[in-house]
């Protein structure tokens, strides 16, 4: 079995929808998508994820299911019952005196790296972080229904790998976002999703593929091919979006976000 989590465009958060820029690496891969074999597509009900599948299927003739899994990955923590963990969030924003609801993933490296637990793949889910916020019932539940997918395809959870109850050289795609497709590789790797959070950057429409490896029978795992390939933006004269990244040094005020 073959999968292709595919990022959505260079985003407008606002509006929840593509950039021009974003447009632009949709339609780029878009030129891409027969040669990519994207088989059976799955998208996001979330706008931006929706826009950049349009060209792609628009291109192939072809529909997708959406998957209201495949949204972004929602947890969120509140500071003003967690004000302990203020240091994890410096750039926490505060509305009339009250912290504003914060992505929970999105803790800074002088944090987390030096609290080993938000490493470890069983560890992470005892971490202070986890404990004052939802970020495990909301892993749990995007995970239990991806393995429900896969198991729907032959391939059912068994501790840290699928047992094989029908081997499948199916091809299905999921149009998505950046911190859902951390948190489904994580799983399939048994890796803390905290990990892949902060140690991956998956440019706007990268492509990123895994596929079953079945070296005994009836036991699989899931080997990746290409993290965050952008070989379409390259071919299309594009530069990949800045998106992905926060600022690659401090001082350079044009990246920072």
């Amino acid at each position: 079995m073959r999968i292709l989590f595919i990022r959505h465009g260079d985003p407008d958060y606002v509006n929840d929808t593509l950039t021009e820029k974003g447009r632009r690496e949709a339609a780029a891969l878009a030129e891409r998508a027969a040669a990519l074999d994207l088989g059976t597509c799955f998208v996001s009900p979330l706008g931006r994820a929706q826009a950049t599948a349009a060209y792609s299927l628009e291109k192939l003739g072809r529909t997708a299911v959406t998957l209201d899994w495949l949204r972004e990955f929602p947890a969120q923590i509140d500071l003003n019952r967690a004000e302990h963990l203020r240091a994890a969030y410096p750039n926490a924003e505060k509305e009339d005196g009250i912290y504003k609801p914060r992505i929970v993933w999105d803790v800074i490296p002088s944090y987390w790296t030096e609290h080993r637990e938000y490493s470890d793949g069983i560890l992470w889910r005892e971490s202070e972080v986890s404990r004052c916020s939802d970020v495990v019932q909301v892993y749990d539940d995007v995970t239990e229904k991806f393995d429900a997918f896969l198991a729907e395809r032959g391939y059912v959870r068994e501790g840290g790998h699928y047992r094989v109850e029908k081997e499948s050289t199916e091809t299905v795609t999921f149009f998505c976002h950046f911190g859902i497709t951390c948190a489904l590789l994580a799983h399939l790797w048994s890796l803390s999703p905290f990990t892949m959070w902060h140690s991956l950057a998956l440019a706007p429409t990268s492509v990123t593929e895994v596929v079953t490896e079945e070296r005994e029978k009836g036991c699989a795992y899931f080997r990746g091919l290409k993290l965050g390939d952008v070989t379409h933006l390259s071919m299309a004269g594009e530069e990949p979006s800045f998106a992905a990244r926060f600022c690659e040094v401090y001082s350079d005020m044009s990246q920072r976000h």
